[in-house]
């Protein structure tokens, strides 16, 4: 595949997130405390998290690691990065979830697993084959300095978040409680907020388009999640903290 056709594809699909994200904004997907049968099909939840998350990693490290392009090292930093976010993603996270008897639609399932095989090839090839090969130079360039100290911020929020509601639920527990503590206490889904900021310090960092694309989409299809979450906090809570946002501070 050229790299002008490459790049066309990739402009469609990062087009194609904007274009989907006044929808995503009125339909609220149908996982976790949002689940409908209707959607179909049931599995478990936490196989379902499993299923779908564990393609990008293979997709991405395959197509990085069997690529023709030398690999430099800021090269195998991205690699490591995005490595490390979805071993916690696809396994750690999983494993830890206290969501016994929870279910997932397999059409959620399957959604998930098409951007993550999109998501993972484009990235991967991009720096496996189809990209010029990172300087060492590219170390000490401020997009990449910049951007990495975003990733690095985002990530830990992302997994502060995530321990803070990992804690809410005692073993056997199934029930939902307002959380508390870290960016909670500005927001009713830090947890989402920390992947967006996460996802965008990435595209700072390796300063492409698949990056780019993969930034658009977690904000696109995180932001309708955020807003869905907060709107159920309040109809659920009579005393939900009336001063936090969705998932930006102080604005959104």
């Amino acid at each position: 595949m050229s790299l002008e056709l490459f790049n066309q594809l990739v402009i469609a699909w990062i087009i194609l997130a904007v274009l989907l994200f006044p929808i995503q904004l009125k339909v609220t997907a149908p996982y976790g405390r949002h689940t409908r049968s209707s959607w179909g099909l049931l599995i478990d939840n936490r196989l379902g998290w499993v299923l779908m998350e564990i393609v990008s990693p293979l997709l991405f490290g395959g197509f990085f690691l069997l690529g023709s392009n030398p690999k430099t090292g800021p090269m195998w930093i991205f690699f490591a990065l995005w490595m490390l976010h979805y071993l916690n993603r696809s396994i750690i996270f999983p494993l830890r979830t206290r969501t016994t008897g929870k279910r997932i639609p397999l059409a959620i399932v399957g959604s998930a697993i098409f951007f993550n095989v999109v998501n993972g090839f484009t990235n991967g090839y991009y720096l496996g084959s189809l990209g010029e090969p990172y300087p060492e130079s590219w170390l000490s360039d401020p997009r990449f300095l910049v951007g990495l100290a975003i990733f690095l911020t985002g990530a830990f929020i992302n997994l502060q978040s995530d321990q803070i509601l990992l804690n809410l639920r005692k073993p056997g527990e199934t029930g939902y409680k307002i959380p508390r503590g870290g960016l909670f206490r500005y927001l009713s889904c830090p947890n989402l907020f920390g992947e967006i900021v996460e996802w965008a310090g990435f595209a700072v960092m390796c300063w492409n388009l698949p990056a780019l694309g993969f930034a658009v989409w977690t904000a696109a299809n995180l932001i309708p999640r955020a807003l869905s979450h907060h709107r159920w906090y309040r109809e659920q809570f009579a005393d939900y903290p009336p001063e936090r946002k969705a998932v930006v501070p102080g604005i959104l």
